[in-house]
Order: structure tokens, then sequence, then C-alpha cells
């Protein structure tokens, strides 16, 4: 050991050593960073980056010796065969490439295999590189030094290749280079302390020395023009590659429309959230959101429309970023937050803000302002739910309160709300088993005219009578059955069972059947009804079927498509709660409904209100003027009938001159009623037969 560090104190340049020093050291670097880049890929592709990792190792290895070579004092003149000078730079550089590839190989001891393909590929470089130096002097070789230097850089090399191959160790780049550098170092210095030179002839050293670091400063620099082409792929590639990762991540992670976090970034921050608030016992709420009206944006005006709104919400959620406030967008209109907060009153005041700025009206490319709404709804961690699942799942129940209300749009959980969820789930199981167990049953309510109170037909209404409950309202289980999909069955067998009815009445009254939204996308529904008509025998023109505005909206072409068939058959068409909702003038006419039937709420303010009896006035107008007859629903008191009267209207349906009733009874009605027209028939058959006697009786005085 002494006698290399004498070797490397006293006959060498020290200033020629540091530059060797300092390309060896950056030229390991660069090198096992491209190796390292290599490891990541297959193929071709791993070749390509093993051959560039090679070259810049082999040329600063080359390099690092030649540089060190001159700092060498030999006391002598020196030169250089230059075709083994270049031998020896191809033998680096093939040396260290064969091992690279070594490594890359599946197999055991693939690093150790390529250990020492390197070490005897750089060690080879260096021996060939002294047999191109040559000195007018007598130059013995120890070799018990030479044995050593292969070994340090054979050993060196296999503890670098081997260290790359550690997925789970740190800088192992940095790392294996340093252990690489080492061995070169003892590689060179080694093996020159194993060189004893005995000068011939002494002349001209000083010259000597100055060319020599010339020399070496040509050679450190084409050593930097080789490895820079190799850095500047690597830089190139490691920019392209952070671009895709960036990219990458931002799809992961973000939501494209609106820029906002997604559902998985956002689960993750929940995870997290509830993960901190376990540690520090601080909690914090989660709000759900829904956009109100977002649907008849889409129907009305477009996806294009719609995807212009959500960006825009978007923007407007993240200017309410703060430190406290996390936004994302579960998908389609659904929205979430974390609020770090447990006082009700700021996650109040919070959920306020998040309101007002949603529901300014938002302007489309065309320049029309479109409107939305916003239902939010809150729950704690850990004060309302265990965990993620169930504070999600309250979070929305509140939600769906808040859009169900008429008078707020934000609420927070409560546990009563489990227990209505716990009944709902089980009125829903109940209804599966309705239909079999002969639960379900039909009312008539009868509808008139508004002139002389005739009867003209009967409106079909849907009635559940629970074992336990008693008499279920359909505002309960008519939402339930259209979750659930029990809606197409139950429609089926309310159309079946109320021609059926129908069919065997001593009249020619019309009967009016409701439409679920769900059934009219039923493209099988005209060939049903067919089936039903012929099945039953009744009249086509007997049966009417009523849809809302609103269950045409979600498929405009194909709902009138199907109504136009339903309507070929010699079925009539109702449009139910007009006056409400969509009230387009453009359905009425694309569709020409043979009945527009006027929403219950306007019954209401009839009396008093001169804009509901100016809207139903402009109703029947409309109607007048299509000549389509128009229906009163709600008519529950006398005066209410007088204004119907006096405003023309058509028809009538309500409390006031007939409630919902069974079939039997309405087969009762029908007895009672032909009762009296017989006992009326007969009654004036007796007075004509009376009279006939009188004016007999008065001709014979007469006579």
């Amino acid at each position: 050991m002494l006698d290399v560090i004498l070797c490397i104190a006293v006959e060498h340049d020290l200033k020629l050593v540091a530059l060797a020093a300092a390309i060896c050291i950056l030229g390991s670097w660069l090198s096992f960073r491209l190796f390292d880049r290599g490891l990541a890929d297959s193929g071709l592709t791993a070749l390509g980056w093993n051959f560039l990792a090679a070259t810049a190792a082999g040329s600063s290895v080359w390099s690092t010796h030649f540089i060190a070579i001159l700092a060498f004092k030999t006391g002598a003149p020196v030169s250089f065969d230059p075709v083994l000078t270049i031998v020896s730079l191809l033998i680096a550089i093939a040396g260290i490439f064969a091992g690279l590839a070594a490594t890359t190989l599946s197999i055991p001891f693939s690093a150790a295999a390529g250990g020492i393909l390197v070490g005897l590929g750089v060690a080879s470089m260096h021996y060939v590189g002294m047999s191109a130096y040559h000195i007018d002097g007598l130059v013995n070789w120890e070799r018990t030094f030479v044995v050593a230097s292969v070994i340090m850089i054979v050993a060196a090399s296999m503890v670098a290749l081997a260290l790359m191959k550690r997925e789970d160790i740190k800088a192992r780049p940095e790392k294996a280079a340093g252990i690489f550098a080492a061995g070169i170092v003892g590689l060179h210095f080694v093996g020159m302390t194993a060189m004893t030179v005995t000068p011939l002839v002494l002349r001209g050293m000083s010259v000597q020395q100055n060319s020599y670091l010339a020399m070496a400063m040509a050679i450190a620099l084409a050593c930097i023009v080789i490895a820079g082409t190799g850095l500047t792929s690597f830089v190139i590639d490691h920019r392209t590659r952070s671009d895709s990762d960036r990219k990458l991540y931002q799809m992961a992670l973000y939501d494209s429309l609106t820029g906002l976090p997604n559902r998985q970034n956002f689960t993750d921050k929940l995870v997290a959230a509830i993960a901190q608030s376990d540690r520090t016992a601080e909690g914090f709420a989660f709000i759900g959101m829904d956009l109100d009206r977002f649907k008849e944006i889409n129907d009305l005006w477009g996806h294009l429309a719609g995807d212009a709104v959500l960006a825009e919400v978007g923007d407007r959620l993240a200017a309410l970023k703060s430190d406290r406030l996390f936004f994302a967008r579960l998908g389609g209109d659904e929205f979430a937050v974390i609020c770090r907060c447990t006082n009700e009153k700021l996650v109040f005041e919070d959920m306020m803000h998040i309101k007002n700025a949603l529901v300014r009206p938002i302007a489309l490319e065309d320049g029309t302002e479109v409107a939305i709404g916003v239902s939010l709804g809150a729950a704690f961690y850990p004060a309302d739910a265990p965990d993620a699942q169930d504070l999600v799942s309250r979070a929305d129940l509140a939600m769906y309160r808040a859009k169900a209300s008429a008078i707020t749009s934000i609420c927070f959980y409560d546990s009563g709300m489990d227990e209505v969820v716990r009944q709902r789930k089980a009125l829903a199981a109940d209804l599966r088993n309705a239909l079999a167990n002969g639960e379900l049953e039909l009312y008539y309510q009868m509808q008139n005219t508004v002139d002389t109170e005739e009867v003209t037909g009967y409106e079909v209404l849907l009635r559940w009578r629970h074992p336990a409950r008693g008499m279920v309202s359909p505002v309960d289980f008519i939402p339930i059955a259209e979750e659930s999909g029990l809606i197409m069955e139950i429609g089926r067998w309310v159309l079946q069972k109320a021609c059926e009815q129908a069919a065997i009445w001593p009249n020619d009254l019309r009967i009016a059947v409701n439409l679920s939204p769900i059934q009219l996308n039923d493209p099988k529904l005209p060939g049903f009804v067919r089936k039903v008509l012929d099945e039953t025998g009744l009249a086509p023109h007997r049966l009417e079927l009523e849809l809302t505005e609103s269950s045409i909206i979600e498929n405009r072409e194909r709902t009138l498509s199907l109504l136009s068939q339903i309507k070929a058959l010699g079925v009539t068409i109702a449009l139910d709660d007009f006056g409400t909702g969509y009230s387009s003038l453009e359905t009425l006419r694309t569709f020409p409904f043979n009945k527009i039937k006027l929403d219950r709420s306007f019954m209401n303010q009839i009396e008093e209100s001169p804009q509901a009896r100016a809207i139903i006035r402009a109703v029947l107008a409309i109607g007048k003027s299509m000549d389509v007859p128009v229906l009163a629903e709600g008519v529950e008191t006398r005066s209410q009938l007088d204004i119907l009267r006096q405003e023309g209207c058509d028809a009538m349906q309500g409390y006031l001159l007939g409630r919902p009733a069974p079939h039997d009874a309405i087969l009762a009605t029908f007895a009672s009623m032909d009762a009296i027209a017989d006992e009326n028939t007969g009654v004036l058959q007796q007075a004509i037969k009376s009279a006939a006697k009188a004016r007999e009786q008065d001709l014979i005085v007469a006579g």
C-alpha cells in the first residue's frame, strides 16, 4: 500500500492525476445512470442504452488511463503506438458493453458474470494501453501488483453491477459509480506501481511535460464530447419521460373536463383524512354535491353545452379551494368536498358559499344563459360514521334529502335517515312479492265533462294493499318500483288488468292508463299494447295512455316513434301534468296528442291567484287553437268547477264528482245507473200511456 501511495505522490503530476480522477468520476456516474435507464427497458431499447453506457464508460476509462499515464514521471522520453492506443479504447467499450448486456439477462449470477466481463475489459484496456506506451528505458513488471490490480477492477465491477440489480437500494447509480471509479483508480495506480522504469536517455523533460499537459487536455475534451452525447440522450429521454409521467399523473388523478381531482384521487385523500383524524382526534366533514337541472341542459342544448357547464362548475369550485376545502368530481354531475372542520355552523357557511357560486347563470358559447341548482348533504367523521364507506353513504342520504326538499338544498345527516332507508329497502323487498301475492289492485277515478258533468271515462290508479302496513301510497312505492326495475313488470300487469276489467263493462267508456318513463324505453311497448287489446277484446278507442313530458325528453325521437306506433292502433295519447316541468310548446307541435291534462297544482290556486287563472286560460287557448281538449285535474269545489266553466274548459277530474274506487264499486255504479235508466224508462212509458188514455177520454167527451 505504501508503494502505491508513493507512486501516486512522487511519481505522478498531481494536476493531471486530479484531471484523470474528475474524468473517471463523472464518466462513471454518467455510465451507470445510462445503464440504470437501460434496466428499465427491454429488447433493442435496452441494448441501445447499454451501448451508450458502454461508450461513455469506455471513453472515460480510456481517457482516465491515458491522462494518468501522461501524469507518470518516467524520467525518460516516451511515445505511443497509435494502433494499440485505438485498440485499447475499442477493447474497453466492447468489454463493458458485453458485461452490461450480460447483467441485464434474467439468469442466476448475471451480475457476477457481467462484472467479470467489465472488469476484464477494463483491465485489458489498461495493459494493452501500457503496451502502446513506449519508454526509452528498461521496464520491469511486478507480477503481484499486476494480479492485484486486475482483481481490484473485477471485484469492483462485480459489486457495482450487483448493486444495480438491487431495486430496494436508493441512489444505486451513484453508489455503483463510486465503487466502479474506485476500482479504476485501484487498477491504474496499483498497475503503475507494478512497473519500474530505468531510463537510458535523459533529454527534453520540461518540453515533454508541457506537451503532456496539452495532450491530457485534448484527451479530456474528447472524452467530454463523447460522454456528452450520452448525457444529451439521457437528458432528452428524462425530460420526455418526465413530461409523459406528468401527463399520465394528470390523467390518472384529475378529471380532464373540470380539472378537479377525480374519484381515485378523492378516495386517496379521504382515506388519508381519516387516518390523520384517527391520529389527531380532529374530525372533518364530507360533503356530497349533485347538480340540479343539469339533465335538462343536456337534453335541451346538447352534451357540448353540458360539458361547458361542467367545465365552468370546475372553475368555480377551484376558485373556492382552500386549506380547509378539497373538491373533486366523482363522475357525471356528482361532486364531493372534504371540509377540514367539525363546526356545523362553519360547514354550513362553506356549503352556502358553494351554492351561491354555482347558482349564478352560466353563459354558453352562443350567448345563451343557463342556470343550475345544487343539492348538498354533509356528514361528519367520526361523529356520523366509523369509516369511509359509511361516511359517503350517509352524506349521500343527506344530499338526497336536500334534493327532495322543497324548502332547502342543504342538509346534514341525522340518524333518523338510516331508519328511512331501512324502511325503504324493506318496502322494496315486499314489493317484489306484491304481484305474486295478489296485493296490487286497480282503482278508478271518473272523468267528466265540465258543462254537463257527464261521465266520459275513468283514470286507472294503482293501489297496494300491504298485509301489514295496509294501503301504501303510490307516492311511496312507485319511485321504488322505478329504481328497482319492477315498474316494467308492474306496468304490464296494470295495462293487462285494466283492459280485462274495462272489456266487461256494459258501456263504451274510456280508461286512461299511466305510463312510466321507464316503460317508454321499451321498444316492445307497441307490440305489447296490440297483444293486450287482442287478448282482452277491448276496442282500441277506449284505451288512453297518459305520459308526462319529462318522459319524452330523455330520448325524444325514439319515444315519439313509439307513441306514433301506438296511436296507429287507434289508442289515444294524453299529455299529463301539463303546466309544470318543461311544458314545451315544441312538444305539442311535434306530436299530435289527443288530450292535454292540466296539472292539479293550478286548482289549489285558481280561486285566489290571478296568475294561476291566467295560466289556465292560456293553456285552454292553446288547446282550442290546436283542437285538443283540455282536462283539469284536482277539482274539489263547486267554485273551481264554475271557474272552469267560465273559462271554457272541456273536462275535469277530481274529488268533487268522484273519488277513486275499486273495480267492484265501479261495476256496482254501472248496475245502479242501469237500474235508474230502467226505472226512468218505465216511468216514461207509464206517463206516455197515461197521456194517451187521457187523450182518448178527451176525444170521447168531445164526441
